[in-house]
């Protein structure tokens, strides 16, 4: 799978630019890069986001987490390490 980029340089540059605190800047990256994680769920599940359950959410967050175990971080679409 190729990498996928959560937040470009250009929008978390724009955040920083925005007049906001480092709490809210924070929060308006993670809710960026959120999206773009839901939309990947979304289309690997077949469903548009609003139909989306937490249930699904947190099956293929375990799919990945299996995939990076099993097959490496390489292998798996979020690359974080424990």
């Amino acid at each position: 799978m190729s990498e996928i980029q959560f937040l470009t340089t250009e929008e978390s540059a724009d955040v920083d630019k925005a007049l906001l605190s480092s709490p809210e800047k924070f929060l308006t990256r993670l809710t960026i890069s959120s999206l773009r994680v839901l939309k990947l769920i979304a289309e690997d599940c077949q469903v548009s986001i609003e139909e989306l359950t937490p249930q699904q959410i947190v099956e293929w967050f375990e799919k990945d987490s299996k995939i990076r175990r099993e097959q490496g971080i390489d292998a798996a679409v979020l690359k974080w390490s424990p």
